[in-house]
């Protein structure tokens, strides 16, 4: 049975695309809070207030879950990096599965994030 061979190299590509994912996602979060102000100065309405509310805290935990993210991302590329330092461009079994794990969480995080931006767009064309 062949195996497939899985390098530091190309697990660093894939770090390098999630940071720049979440380094957008980060931008987009900033215009979005931006939003968010505009629209406290306009609205008195307590119901819109609360949905305005429930932005802001989906946001704030949004950028919670990039810095977690992130931080993941910078523990893994240490460890690869110890490995590439011993001269293993070759990782693990545990490194590559916790990778896949990782990847698994990024996947959820696109689509919860993609949900996010979906329901504040609504929310931004009936108020806006």
């Amino acid at each position: 049975m062949k195996k497939e061979v899985i390098y530091n190299s190309d697990l660093h590509f894939e770090h390098n695309q999630w940071r720049s994912e979440l380094s957008f996602w980060e931008d987009e979060l900033k215009s979005f809070k931006n939003r968010l102000e505009e629209l406290v100065t306009r609205w008195t309405d307590k119901d819109m207030l609360a949905q305005l509310e429930h932005f802001q805290n989906s946001f704030i935990r949004h950028g919670e879950v990039i810095d977690t993210l992130q931080h993941d991302i910078n523990v893994h590329e240490t460890s690869m990096s110890a490995h590439d330092s011993k001269g293993e461009n070759v990782l693990n079994k545990t490194l590559v599965k916790s990778h896949i794990e990782f990847r698994d969480k990024m996947e959820t995080q696109r689509k919860i994030y993609a949900d996010l931006k979906q329901e504040f767009f609504r929310f931004l064309s009936k108020y806006m």
